[in-house]
């Protein structure tokens, strides 16, 4: 299943031990070299002892309905409790913002938002906001992770030129599932009765 990273802002952090809401999400942590989320900044994190990063290996679930459930509020920690978080903030990196160029120069326009996976957070896609004047026929651009052969401070460059980025791009199987995947969907009920050919000669 494919989030968007906009999806996941404004989240609910939901702690088992304190069985309730302890916070909100306000930022995610894209570390650039893996182009996985690797923690997220709470806001109002409640009874956390002044830590409001959440790293991504302490959430035991994620519900689109509820939110992220952690065990507690004692799974949130100072910028600087954890190294490789630290040394990805102190990047000051972000994935929104970034413009997007191909290999040959040419603009595409500046990423907007991203999808990661459910299971393990890595992006899968960006999505790119087109220039003004590009933006009559196509507003968005969503280009495969595959794609990108570079990212530098303030750019991102990708493999191929437009169309076959965007003809790529139609045969990725991006279907946004946003039901909760930790519960069991109900199934229809069998018929009491299944119609034969027998039963049609009756007729």
């Amino acid at each position: 299943m494919l989030i968007y990273n906009s999806r996941l802002l404004n989240m609910a952090v939901l702690s088992v031990q304190d069985s309730g809401k302890i916070g909100t999400i306000t930022n995610t942590i894209v570390d650039p070299d893996s182009l996985k989320i690797i923690a997220f900044r709470v806001h109002g994190a409640i009874g956390s002892d002044g830590g409001n990063i959440l790293d991504a290996n302490s959430i035991r679930e994620y519900s689109s309905e509820f939110g992220l459930v952690i065990d507690s509020t004692d799974e949130l920690v100072k910028d600087d409790d954890v190294v490789k978080i630290k040394n990805v903030l102190e990047l000051n990196f972000s994935l929104i913002g970034l413009k997007v160029e191909t290999k040959k120069g040419s603009k595409l326009g500046k990423v907007l938002d991203f999808t990661v996976t459910e299971d393990n957070l890595s992006v899968q896609q960006i999505i790119v906001k087109r220039p003004t004047v590009k933006s009559f026929f196509d507003s968005e651009l969503i280009i495969p992770r595959s794609e990108i052969v570079e990212i530098t401070d303030y750019k991102i460059i990708v493999r191929d030129e437009e169309k076959v980025i965007r003809e790529r791009a139609l045969k990725e199987d991006f279907v946004p599932n946003f039901v909760n995947p930790f519960r069991k969907t109900e199934q229809a009920p069998a018929p009491d009765h299944i119609e034969t050919p027998a039963d049609i000669d009756k007729q």
